[in-house]
């Protein structure tokens, strides 16, 4: 299965959807490539896939399609394509193509304790991109792999902030337990891997969560990166599910707690906003300890944070608005979403399929892609640009 590719105006690049839910992962692989590269050759293949694949072989069957173009991707628990359940394993395949694009891939391996060095590596890939008026870079980064953060400002202490970057970080099937992320021909893990996009017309960014701020900001008292310890001088279990009016049972039990938790992030205070924060507390519940996959700075402002199916699914159609907002008029070429696995649970199989149904809604007649990932990358403004629970969603003009 596969979307139609929607020409540019003077036919000078294409952007194109495969997708495949084949249980063979080589042919899943090959079915993806072929229905994405159909349209002529391509620059640049970016390719989701089910953690539930065997990776080697999909790469396989996108070689025996598309052999030596220009290829990043990463594992994922689904994919986001029109008519492919999100609920179902699969691989989709983006490819750009067309004069009118120009690109350039970049990989650093070994991450763990060099995060920001990684960011600088993937993102000097933009030293050979071809000159264009328009440019983005994609990043993947491992979600086993901690401080993201310190990835997304190594790549802006490169590109600055004349640069959009988006991307997200690989997610495992529970099933498998694994995250990969793909380069070229080769599968590779705990590594950040990344593509840096010139075009002949602009990309826009959009970016939304659907969370509400609830109550007055607390004060961090007391963190260290991703735990956060006390929070107005108290235990932050305690001040985070009092404030929230959670039951007792959250209180003590774990799985309770997780339950409660999916649903009311954090906010963290930030000069562009709240960048929102999974919470998490299942290893340190006994300790008054509140988790995160991101940093929560001591010192900072936060807010407990809650919302909807309603709100959630709100911010879906908003975050594609927004994408195309930034294309100055232009009719998108595609978009690609990425979204939180976190929000995917908690909206349920019915609900992953009615937000793939409003951002395919929003795209029109131009392809949709996308994945679920650990955490999203999103800096249009400013240094940060890590979130949690959130959607981001790139617009190809």
């Amino acid at each position: 299965m596969h979307a139609t590719p929607v020409p540019d105006v003077d036919g000078s690049r294409r952007l194109a959807v495969g997708a495949s839910d084949a249980g063979d992962s080589r042919r899943a692989g090959a079915d993806a490539a072929r229905a994405a590269v159909a349209g002529g050759d391509a620059a640049l293949l970016i390719v989701f896939c089910s953690a539930l694949h065997d990776p080697e072989a999909v790469l396989a069957g996108i070689g025996s399609v598309a052999a030596g173009t220009p290829l990043i991707g990463c594992s994922t628990t689904a994919v986001i394509a029109p008519g492919h359940s999100p609920a179902e394993p699969g691989v989709v395949v983006v490819a750009f193509g067309g004069p009118g694009f120009s690109v350039t891939t970049g990989i650093s391996r070994d991450v763990d304790g060099r995060q920001r060095d990684a960011g600088i590596e993937v993102a000097g890939c933009v030293t050979g991109l071809a000159d264009r008026p328009h440019q983005a870079l994609v990043v993947l980064t491992d979600g086993l792999v901690t401080g993201p953060e310190e990835v997304v400002a190594g790549a802006y202490a490169v590109v600055g902030a004349s640069m959009p970057m988006v991307g997200g970080a690989s997610c495992p099937d529970p099933a498998a337990g694994r995250t990969f992320q793909f380069h070229g021909g080769e599968v590779v893990h705990r590594a950040v891997v990344g593509a840096a996009i010139g075009s002949d017309a602009p990309f826009g960014v959009g970016l939304r969560h659907g969370w509400r701020k609830v109550g007055e900001p607390m004060i961090v008292t007391k963190s260290n990166r991703n735990e956060v310890y006390t929070l107005d001088d108290r235990p932050a279990v305690e001040a985070y599910l009092r404030r929230l009016g959670a039951p007792p049972a959250a209180f003590a039990d774990p799985a309770a707690f997780e339950r409660f938790a999916e649903s009311r992030p954090i906010g963290v205070r930030s000069r562009s906003g709240e960048v929102v924060r999974n919470v998490g507390s299942s290893a340190r519940l006994a300790d008054g300890w509140l988790s995160s996959s991101g940093e929560v700075p001591e010192g900072g402002l936060i807010w407990p944070m809650e919302g909807d199916a309603g709100t959630v699914l709100q911010a879906a159609g908003d975050a594609c608005a927004d994408a195309a907002a930034g294309l100055g008029g232009r009719t998108p070429l595609g978009l690609i979403a990425f979204d939180c696995e976190t929000r995917a649970r908690f909206l349920g199989a019915d609900g992953r399929r009615e937000e793939v149904a409003r951002m395919a809604a929003h795209a029109g007649p131009a392809p949709l892609a996308g994945l679920y990932t650990w955490g999203e990358i999103a800096r249009t403004k400013g240094i940060n640009g890590f979130h949690n629970q959130t959607l981001v969603v790139l617009a190809v003009g």
